[in-house]
């Protein structure tokens, strides 16, 4: 505690958690403010900046928490615009949904294969809202719209900021020319 006042970074106590990871072994903490002792709350899980962290480190809940948004705001798009053309389609999921199923996905990037089930039926569902598309196969239809699969485009981002990370050299300066170094830069 005496760092936080050094530093003049003064912790609220009320909302100070205790999230124990990998074990569950029943512990008390404290925490002494100004003579004052206050017993900070367990929790199982916490949301930090849009991410939801759990005592056992798996986006299952954040994946169900973007599924659920996300098929929200695909109610919604089908209430208010009814039948869709390929091209009204891809714009509407390209601004209105696909940034709730890909938000901060680089820290909770889904890893069991429910999870990115979960997420790939949202797109799934998504796709067959087109008139003339429902009967076709969901590749086709990915073809059809020029999208990747959630997992592709996850794979392609991660290449991408590999990509970046081994051609980049630190602080900013950048060794490309051309087209690359907007990659990178």
């Amino acid at each position: 505690m005496s760092r936080s006042y050094k530093w003049k970074l003064r912790f609220n106590p009320e909302k100070c958690k205790v999230l124990h990871i990998g074990h569950s072994l029943d512990t008390k903490y404290s925490m002494n403010v100004k003579g004052k002792v206050w017993e900070l709350e367990e929790t199982t899980e916490e949301r930090d900046l849009g991410i939801i962290v759990t005592s056992n480190l798996k986006p299952s809940q954040q994946c169900v928490k973007a599924a659920s948004k996300a098929k929200s705001v695909l109610g919604w798009i089908n209430r208010h615009f009814g039948s869709l053309n390929a091209d009204e389609f891809k714009i509407l999921y390209k601004i209105y949904v696909r940034p709730h199923m890909e938000l901060t996905i680089q820290a909770w990037s889904p890893y069991l294969h429910k999870d990115i089930r979960c997420l790939e039926k949202i797109k799934r569902r998504a796709t067959k809202m087109v008139h003339g598309l429902k009967n076709i196969a969901y590749d086709e239809r990915l073809e059809i719209f020029g999208l990747l699969s959630l997992e592709k485009r996850r794979l392609r981002g991660d290449l991408i900021e590999v990509f970046k990370t081994s051609r980049c050299r630190p602080l900013g300066g950048c060794s490309l020319i051309g087209p690359a170094r907007s990659l990178c830069c």
